[in-house]
């Protein structure tokens, strides 16, 4: 289609997804205020991130099934409504108790935006033009971090609590109403043609897209890819940057600032090689991989603490990792047809966040055991020392290197697939790079 009024509905669906990373990442610059507000601890607080968290991921593949069956734009709506609850609640919220309601709300409104925004691309896009606004939404979506690090950080210290989270509770207000009015399906034959018709078959769909070796490519995909840049910056990045290495906040908080930018600057450029080489997109995917992999050793592994432009270069490459993971909804969309797409990429998009959740929980089980040696061997209490940051950081390679393995085994059913289907030969990556090269003259 890409037809102007593609533009219109895109422009429509990036904004809601903008806004619902905005409610997703405000907890992370309310942290001290909310300690304050509900005088507790800061492991009790650590229960509303982990609580989203959790919510997000259980509800991927239950939101993709109903997203076969009733379409994105109804999702989208309800995500829009659920997140303006769940922020008004905690705006409200006297306890706790009711604060962890609301980013519970917020956790399920989060969870049916993205992959709804995914699916809906795909009935407004064709061709090679596809994978390229896939990755654009992916990146674009991230400058929700920014409206919550900068206007919502200003609002928060300068009018306090209530007024903050009433503000961004506006933002999936004014969204909602958007997507109500101006955001379409796609053309009404090809949403009825794509739309499965009983609860009964979109189980099926389920099923047989979990069957799809090329699903299964994207899960391991978006598992390798998202899950070390989202436990950076979503929870132990900022506690590394000051505690550990003894930068400031705002030096911190700059640096976190970096992995949006460098996922917008990449993203472009992987999704034109997503589009121009589709044969070859594991591999970009291991790269990536083996680039994150190469930059936190060379920072675990850097006696004493490592210069500021060494974690730079570890930031930018974590960046890359985030559209490096939309590789895995083109890997979905690939390979399964447009009715079961929705519960295709709610399997998908549960990888990544199932890898950063099991990461997170790791380390700060790392961090408390050598915190514990360091008090029983007569030490001072540092829970946050580089030293144990160093240690605690070394799961992800377990983690991510378990998802590593499993890619392969994906990759190496989904060639044969092709193999049998189509009779597919899969030309060496530098050849296909260097083609790229010369076309574009760089």
């Amino acid at each position: 289609m890409n037809s102007r009024r593609s533009w219109l509905i895109w422009a429509i669906a990036i904004f809601a997804y903008i806004v619902g990373v905005l409610q997703r990442s405000s907890l992370g610059v309310s942290g001290i205020e909310a300690a304050h507000r509900f005088e507790v601890s800061a492991s009790v607080l650590s229960s509303l991130a982990v609580v989203q968290i959790i919510v997000y991921a259980a509800l991927q593949i239950p939101v993709g099934v109903v997203l076969d069956r009733v379409g994105p734009k109804a999702l989208v709506a309800a995500g829009a409504l659920l997140m303006l609850a769940g922020q008004v609640v905690l705006a409200l919220a006297p306890s706790i108790g009711v604060a962890i309601v609301g980013r519970v709300l917020v956790g399920a409104g989060d969870a049916m935006t993205f992959i709804s925004v995914i699916r809906l691309l795909a009935s407004w896009f064709n061709g090679r033009l596809l994978p390229q606004v896939s990755q654009w939404t992916g990146n674009l979506g991230q400058l929700g971090q920014v409206l919550s690090a900068i206007p919502l950080s200003f609002l928060l210290h300068t009018y306090g609590w209530t007024p903050a989270f009433l503000s961004a509770a506006s933002m999936s207000a004014i969204a909602l109403v958007l997507v109500l009015v101006l955001l379409s399906n796609g053309a009404a034959d090809v949403a009825r043609a794509d739309r499965v018709t009983t609860w009964p078959h979109a189980m099926r769909q389920l099923r047989e897209a979990l069957a799809r070796p090329g699903t299964r490519l994207g899960f391991w995909s978006h598992f390798t890819t998202q899950s070390s840049g989202t436990v950076f910056s979503l929870l132990w990045g900022f506690p590394m940057l000051t505690a550990g290495l003894g930068y400031s906040p705002a030096t911190a908080s700059g640096l976190l600032t970096l992995i949006v930018g460098a996922g917008v600057v990449s993203g472009p450029i992987l999704g034109l090689l997503t589009a121009r080489f589709p044969l070859r997109r594991s591999n970009l995917v291991l790269a990536i991989v083996t680039m994150i992999g190469i930059a936190w050793t060379v920072v675990l592994l850097w006696p004493g603490h490592p210069p500021f432009v060494v974690v730079v270069i570890l930031i930018i490459v974590l960046g890359i990792g985030g559209p490096g993971s939309l590789i895995g909804f083109d890997f979905a969309r690939t390979f399964n047809p447009m009715r079961s797409l929705g519960s295709a990429n709610g399997v998908v998009n549960v990888g990544g966040f199932l890898a950063s959740f099991v990461m997170m929980y790791l380390i700060g089980l790392v961090l408390d055991v050598l915190n514990r040696l360091r008090i029983d061997s007569g030490a001072a209490s540092d829970v946050f020392a580089w030293e144990s940051f160093r240690v605690a950081f070394t799961v992800q390679y377990a983690v991510v290197g378990a998802g590593v393995v499993f890619l392969l085994l994906a990759r190496r059913s989904t060639r044969r697939r092709l193999h049998e289907d189509e009779g597919i030969r899969v030309a060496p990556l530098w050849v296909a790079l260097s083609r790229a090269l010369r076309r574009h003259k760089i």
